[in-house]
């Protein structure tokens, strides 16, 4: 009997490169909330408030505007060249952070951050796509963005960690990027744009993989193109909307929880930030599990509802631990509900991905990043939403604020139902002068 060969594994070692780009992803990301709170900080800049918050807040809007533009650029250029360029660009930014010495040179110092770091998501669902079966999707969109959350979560204690031990704000920084450039000859090491170019894959992964041959890529010529095709689609529009609402959910955990446990539940600023570690870390797990529940959804009933069943009942269920959330007088069972919220919400994240990766086809970058724009926006929305409701609410503002969250994620639910992953988003082939 003839041995059949084994395909490599290659694959593999693309998705962990690609967890790895994540992690440092989001811990360039978050590590100024933390620095803007520092010691050595404060007393070098001695920034205002308002100040602080433009600077925050840049990075957000630079990133969401640049959400397509960068992903189309990995349509055209090729996932691999750019992902490395976005990487040491982002990671030189950050160094650039470290060096600034007031308040303009540090806003643009986190403009350009955002700038590059727009691209990071939707290259990787571009890799994802060529690099994974269909029925694998969601899985490794799973591990990626599990990767960004194990940042995110770890941001904190490990920038607090490096401005003590290494003696100030800027010197954590340094080391951030400095990380990240070698993160970046990692990735160009490691990965390829499309399995047939890597020189360590054999036939029978790429058969097993099932990915198309070199695909031409989306020209500049073609980009208005993509974007009315976009525009177009009722199931981009559904996933948008649907991205959009639940960060207006999701984000209160990161942004307002910390201020409600201390303000309104009488907690130490140390146990109160204990207790959102302990809500975004059981939310990581969702990534996983959400994987395997969206592929499994997507074997069982087939590509359509497999995608939009693992989205929409997640979003049901933030919305039931939501409700719950004012009428808890314990603040553990309050902190067990906001985990379901981060729970769910992250397990409808690899579904998300898999769906772009579905319908996006050569513009499968570009059409992650007009996704994300709009989650970003929502995300933007959420954090001037909240004093906003509570001050409308007079006596009953957090209830208000409980029930309007419940509220956005009833409608993420909702929304996502006419979405079909079935429905390809295909641009007009390229005429050969446009190749």
């Amino acid at each position: 009997m003839t041995n059949l060969v084994q395909p490599t594994k290659v694959r593999h070692r693309i998705i962990a490169v690609s967890m790895l780009m994540a992690f440092i992803l989001y811990l360039d990301r978050i590590c100024m909330g933390e620095i803007v709170k520092s010691v050595s900080f404060n007393q070098d800049l001695n920034l205002t408030q308002e100040q602080i918050g433009r600077i925050l807040g840049s990075f957000f809007f630079a990133y969401a505007l640049f959400q397509v533009p960068a992903g189309w650029a990995s349509d055209r250029f090729g996932a691999r060249p750019m992902l490395t360029i976005y990487i040491t660009l982002w990671s030189i930014f950050t160094v650039m952070t470290g060096l600034v010495t007031g308040f303009v040179g540090l806003l643009v110092a986190r403009l350009l951050c955002g700038v590059a770091e727009a691209g990071a998501y939707p290259t990787s669902a571009a890799v994802i796509r060529k690099w994974t079966p269909v029925d694998g999707r969601a899985r490794a969109s799973g591990m990626v963005a599990l990767g960004g959350r194990i940042g995110g979560t770890l941001a904190p204690f490990l920038t607090i960690w490096m401005i003590v031990t290494l003696g100030g704000w800027r010197t954590s920084l340094w080391l951030d990027g400095a990380v990240g450039l070698v993160i970046a000859a990692i990735y160009w090491k490691v990965v390829r744009s499309n399995p047939q170019e890597h020189p360590k894959v054999n036939a029978a992964e790429v058969a097993l993989i099932g990915s198309p041959t070199i695909e031409k890529r989306l020209s500049g010529r073609e980009l208005g193109s993509a974007l009315w095709c976009f525009a177009r689609s009722r199931s981009l529009w559904c996933n948008a909307a649907n991205q959009m609402l639940s960060n207006v959910g999701w984000v209160f955990l990161v942004t307002w929880l910390p201020t409600y446990l201390v303000q309104e539940r009488g907690v130490g600023e140390l146990e109160g930030g204990r207790m959102v570690t302990y809500v975004l870390g059981f939310g990581m797990l969702g990534q996983v599990a959400g994987g395997y529940f969206c592929d499994w959804a997507t074997r069982r009933l087939g590509l359509r509802w497999g995608r939009v069943l693992p989205m929409s009942s997640s979003m049901f269920l933030c919305a039931a631990a939501y409700l719950y959330c004012p009428y808890v007088s314990s603040t553990w069972l309050l902190i067990a509900c906001c985990a379901v919220v981060s729970f769910c919400t992250d397990m409808a994240n690899p579904a998300t991905w898999a769906f772009m990766t579905d319908v996006g086809g050569r513009g499968t970058a570009a059409a992650m990043g007009w996704g994300n724009m709009w989650g970003n926006f929502g995300a933007s929305a959420s954090a001037m939403l909240v004093p906003w409701l509570l001050v409308k609410g007079g006596g009953d503002g957090r209830t208000l604020v409980f029930f309007t969250l419940a509220g956005a994620f009833v409608l993420a639910g909702l929304v996502v139902l006419p979405m079909d992953a079935t429905k390809k988003l295909l641009p007009p082939e390229p005429s050969p002068n446009d190749v």
